[in-house]
């Protein structure tokens, strides 16, 4: 299924001690290309969201933010590490006999000092797990939301693509009506010029003329790459690449078209094709 590069997504997972929050933003990319911003508790988890990222994702770059809070009451189990208290105080006392007039402790300085409050101990593993099964959840959440976008930007695509078809199938219809107007131009010419040519040698100036202007290798060429398109697009491989190759190809195509031009029609239908490829790679840009 083709899907978009382009979304957003938002999950958590409640804890003993607080919540996890994921928040991932994708936008196109060349290549798939991942930002994990985690906080230094958690920075354990840095490998194994990469390998669950890169498993499930091709393109895009991916901004990964993950959000720690841990409740506000620190429980029952908040106690004072008194062995650290012990020593700053000894360090304070010394303190205080060598600089007079330092003044009185606030003891909410001491208990942020480091180890000076014993915290409940994490289980590790139980976090990390619940953490990547959050983060598993939270790239569902994404892709649903990519395949979803895609589904619409394949309609777009197809829709612009059967515009022109419609466009070559006219223009091919005409080829005909083009020739013979391009040969009435030319004998039209000659009788103002009052020129006569041997009838062979005209014979060979319009065919050399007719081949040099002749559009039908191009209009083949791009019905063949819109079957192109349409066969990508209907693929469950990732197609925003091979669909980018198409709309350069057949954007030649429609230059060729218009450098050959001898009609009006040929120029139009140029233009008009032009346009509708333009759009399409448009939305080619954000498919994965």
């Amino acid at each position: 299924m083709t899907a978009s590069m382009t979304a957003f997504c938002r999950s958590q997972a409640e804890l003993p001690g607080g919540q996890l929050v994921w928040e991932i933003r994708s936008v196109n990319h060349r290549y798939l290309d991942v930002h994990l911003k985690l906080p230094e508790e958690l920075r354990i988890l840095e490998t194994g969201c990469r390998e669950l990222i890169n498993g499930r994702l091709n393109r895009g770059r991916i901004d990964v933010l993950l959000k720690h809070e841990p409740t506000k009451e620190l429980g029952p189990e908040f106690s004072v590490n008194s062995e650290v208290v012990a020593a700053l105080g000894k360090a304070i006392t010394e303190i205080e006999k060598q600089v007079k007039n330092i003044g009185a402790v606030n003891p909410c300085d001491i208990l942020r000092w480091p180890g000076a409050i014993h915290e409940p101990d994490n289980d590790i593993e139980s976090l990390k797990e619940t953490a990547l099964k959050s983060l598993g959840e939270a790239v569902d959440e994404l892709l649903q939301s990519r395949q979803r976008e895609g589904a619409r930007m394949q309609q777009l695509i197809n829709d612009r693509i059967a515009s022109a078809r419609q466009i070559v199938a006219e223009l091919r219809a005409s080829l005909s009506d083009i020739e013979l107007s391009m040969k009435q131009r030319w004998q039209r010419r000659l009788a103002e010029l009052g020129e006569e040519i041997e009838p062979v040698r005209m014979a060979q100036e319009m065919a050399l003329l007719l081949t040099r202007n002749d559009v039908s290798e191009e209009l083949d060429r791009l019905d063949t790459h819109f079957d192109e398109v349409h066969r990508v697009l209907s693929g469950t491989k990732p197609a925003g690449r091979r669909l980018d190759f198409l709309m350069q190809e057949l954007n030649r195509e429609a230059n060729t078209l218009g450098s050959k031009s001898v009609d009006m029609r040929n120029t139009n239908a140029s233009v008009e094709l032009k346009v509708l490829i333009d759009q399409m790679r448009e939305q080619v840009q954000n498919i994965e």
